[in-house]
C-alpha cells in the first residue's frame, strides 16, 4: 500500500449521454463509485472524492470535497483533488473508469517520474484521468483555470469537451505510457462508462458474464 500518495476519484461529471447518475448505478449491492473504491482502497492510505453533489456520497465514509472552480470541466476535479490532498503525489482516477486493474495503476505509478504527471495512452487515446498527478503542477493547472474563466464568453468547442486537461499534459510534457504494450494489457482497462449499453457491458465484466 502506498501511503505517500493519495487516491482522488472524480465524480462529476453530468452523465449527460447516461441519463442518470452513473456512479451510483449497482452492480449487485455495490455502486460503481464503490466498486472504483475498492478497487484504489487496496492501493492507497489516503482516499478522497471529489464531486459537486456531496450530500450523495455520505455513504461512502470517504473525505469528500467540491470543485473550487465548478463548471469548467474535469481540470477543476483535478485542480480540487491536489488542493486538498495531503500528498505531494495524487493518483487521479474518474469514478467511470470500473474495469481499471491494480495491475495497471502499480504500472502507471512506477513508470518513470521526469514530470509532474503520467498517464497512459491506449486506444489511440490519452487516458488524462487516470494517472499520476503530482502537487508541483498545481500553480499550471491554476493558469488554465484562470485562462478558462477568462475565455468564458467565447465559450469554444475545445471549452466544451474539456480539453484543458490535454491541453495540461501537454505544456507540463508528461510522462506517456504505451499501456498496450504491457503484457496484460487489454481492450477493457480503459474501457469509459458513457451509455446505458456501456453500463451493460461494463457490469457484464465485472460479474464475469459470459456474452454467448
Amino acid at each position: 500500500m502506498y501511503n505517500d500518495i493519495t487516491g482522488i476519484i472524480l465524480s462529476g461529471g453530468k452523465s449527460k449521454r447516461m441519463g442518470v447518475n452513473k456512479s451510483l448505478l449497482k452492480v449487485e449491492s455495490k455502486t460503481i463509485i464503490e466498486v472504483v473504491q475498492d478497487k484504489i482502497s487496496k492501493l492507497f492510505k489516503e482516499l478522497l472524492v471529489v464531486t459537486n453533489e456531496p450530500e450523495l456520497y455520505q455513504f461512502l465514509n470517504m473525505k469528500i470535497y467540491e470543485d473550487i472552480f465548478p463548471g469548467k470541466g474535469p481540470l477543476t476535479g483535478i485542480h480540487s483533488g491536489l488542493v486538498h490532498s495531503k500528498t505531494q503525489q495524487n493518483f487521479i482516477l474518474s469514478c467511470d473508469i470500473p474495469l481499471i486493474t491494480t495491475d495497471m495503476i502499480n504500472t502507471i505509478i512506477n513508470y518513470k517520474k521526469d514530470s509532474p504527471i503520467t498517464v497512459a495512452k491506449a486506444d489511440g487515446y490519452i487516458q488524462q484521468l487516470c494517472g499520476v498527478y503530482d502537487k508541483s503542477c498545481l500553480s499550471k493547472v491554476e493558469d488554465l483555470l484562470e485562462e478558462s474563466l477568462s475565455d468564458e464568453n467565447r465559450n469554444t468547442q475545445q471549452e466544451k469537451r474539456g480539453c484543458k486537461v490535454l491541453q495540461l499534459i501537454k505544456e507540463i510534457d508528461a510522462e506517456i505510457l504505451d499501456a498496450e504494450a504491457l503484457p496484460f494489457y487489454n481492450k477493457d482497462l480503459f474501457f469509459n462508462m458513457n451509455t446505458m449499453d456501456d453500463f451493460i457491458y461494463a457490469k457484464k465484466k465485472l460479474l464475469n458474464v459470459r456474452d454467448d
